[in-house]
């Protein structure tokens, strides 16, 4: 696996880790750099990965420009469009609101001078009333025919800006979801991990569930990364089959997923662990045309409740001890975090073998 777990007190952000590591190299941490080092860091893009890696401690901002042209040039193209569009229509309403207020003076010096007129004393009455209609009739109309262009404008306006809003909001729901899986992706799980304890009521019900497929390394050395990846997309397709649809679900490293369920107990969590667990190892993974079994392929999972934690890392750290219980104690089946499992626990547990 590709995270750490550590005891609470050790356990960082992912936020504070990334930021520690660009110091460490001499990185300035600004935003486009923090983003290839949040990339790197989540193993979403491998080419990326090492190509970071390579530069060691030598690397300049020109080299990680260059990665970031090559690698996000998508990413800043959408935000510099939305950026310009957005610019471009503010300006626009700018404009219509100086116009608006201009036309509103001019109303308002208008009715001044009638007035003016109507109280001068050397012009006919009659004269008065019949000129002081006349010019405020037109000037009411061309100011109500200005204010209904207006309206049409910003309306209109309003409507562009909320297509950008909308493009923005596409963007993002496809840089959170992962292309192989359809799931979300590491991004999106940060976030929504985070927000678990955004308020000040912890979440009881909440669980959150790891999940590693077994021996995942064999399958890929043996078949090749092509199967590799179609057995990735069929577990994930099984995991949403075996979920409520208001569960989230995420593919959070190369074999790994993660869920978070809400408004369940700790039996009926692991009731619906089981149910994934039976549900793959029951799954045939054959080759169609080749006759050729890859299967069975099973999975390990571990879970804790979020009630039990102070915050994010805790949740993530005794889930994760939990998962390597799972593991360590013969693969293909469902741990519960408890606290005697921490004897058990030391880092070595990052290298075992799949």
């Amino acid at each position: 696996m590709n995270t750490a777990a550590t005891p609470k007190a050790q356990v960082p952000d992912i936020a504070a880790q990334i930021t520690f590591a660009m110091r460490t190299m001499g990185i300035s941490p600004i935003p486009r750099n923090y983003e290839l080092f949040y990339e790197a860091y989540i193993g979403a893009n491998p080419a990326l990965t090492r190509e970071l890696a390579a530069l060691g401690s030598r690397a300049t901002q020109e080299d990680l420009d260059a990665i970031g042209e090559q690698y996000f040039r998508n990413h800043t193209r959408v935000f510099e469009t939305a950026h310009s569009k957005i610019v471009a229509e503010l300006d626009g309403l700018l404009r219509l609101l100086r116009q608006e207020q201009n036309s509103l003076e001019s109303y308002n010096k208008l009715l001044g001078e009638t007035y003016s007129r109507i109280n001068t004393k050397s012009t006919a009455s009659a004269d008065i009333l019949r000129n002081a209609i006349n010019i405020l009739t037109e000037a009411t109309g061309n100011t109500m025919a200005h204010g209904e262009k207006t309206v049409e404008s910003v309306s209109q306006k309003s409507q562009e800006m909320d297509d950008v809003r909308k493009e923005l909001d596409e963007y993002k729901r496809i840089a959170n979801t992962d292309s192989l899986t359809r799931l979300a992706n590491r991004r999106a799980f940060d976030d929504r991990l985070a927000s678990l304890y955004a308020h000040s009521a912890n979440p009881a019900l909440t669980a959150l569930i790891l999940i590693d497929i077994d021996h995942f390394k064999k399958i890929n050395d043996t078949y090749g990364h092509p199967v590799g990846d179609k057995i990735l997309a069929t577990v994930a397709t099984v995991i949403r089959a075996n979920v409520r649809k208001d569960t989230f679900v995420a593919r959070t490293g190369g074999e790994e997923f993660a869920l978070i369920v809400n408004g369940n107990t700790p039996d009926e969590v692991n009731m619906i662990c089981e149910r994934i667990r039976i549900a793959l190892e029951t799954t045939p993974f054959k080759n169609s045309k080749t006759g050729v079994n890859y299967g069975p392929v099973t999975i390990s999972l571990g879970y804790s409740m979020a009630g039990d934690c102070e915050d994010p890392g805790e949740l993530y750290s005794k889930s994760d001890i939990a998962l390597y219980c799972a593991k360590n104690t013969g693969r293909n089946r469902t741990r519960f975090f408890e606290e005697g499992m921490k004897k058990d626990f030391s880092k070595s547990w990052l290298i075992y073998k799949r």
